[in-house]
């Protein structure tokens, strides 16, 4: 898998503060170890080309089965196919906690559930502005 296969990787990164957090958060339970900048970016660039070799396979078999979106089980079938299964249960862990906290999340109310009003008073209303918006137009003098 090449850089030129994918348009080159120079436009793809992971944000620096996010993996060094991640990193220290690690040594933490080390004692006076610390991490190099140039190791952050080695380990940012070998993240990247492990998303982009996961997810160009499970691109594949998307399309294998005539989908256009890549499903969790695509993954998890990429992940065998290229030998790293010892990542399924953790990956089906956090899909699984991903899936739960969004059924959780509070429902986005839509601007007709924010008015508090009725479909019908909703109708009745604009209504009332259509008559108001024509007579205003048809009172207003001709040019």
């Amino acid at each position: 898998m090449s850089d030129r296969e994918f348009g080159g990787n120079d436009d793809l990164s992971l944000p620096k503060a996010t993996v060094q957090k991640i990193v220290s958060e690690i040594l933490h339970s080390e004692p006076g170890m610390t991490f190099a900048k140039d190791s952050r970016d080695l380990l940012i660039e070998c993240c990247v080309e492990f998303i982009t070799l996961i997810s160009s396979e499970a691109n594949e078999i998307a399309e294998k089965d005539a989908k256009k979106t890549i499903a969790c089980e695509h993954v998890k079938q990429a992940l065998e196919e290229l030998d790293f299964s010892d990542y399924i249960p953790a990956v089906l862990e956090v899909a699984a906690d991903y899936k739960k906290q969004q059924q959780n999340r509070e429902k986005k109310q839509t601007k007709i559930e924010q008015s508090g009003m009725t479909e019908e008073e909703l109708i009745r209303a604009q209504e009332e502005l259509f008559r108001s918006a024509t007579n205003k137009f048809n009172s207003e003098p001709q040019s």
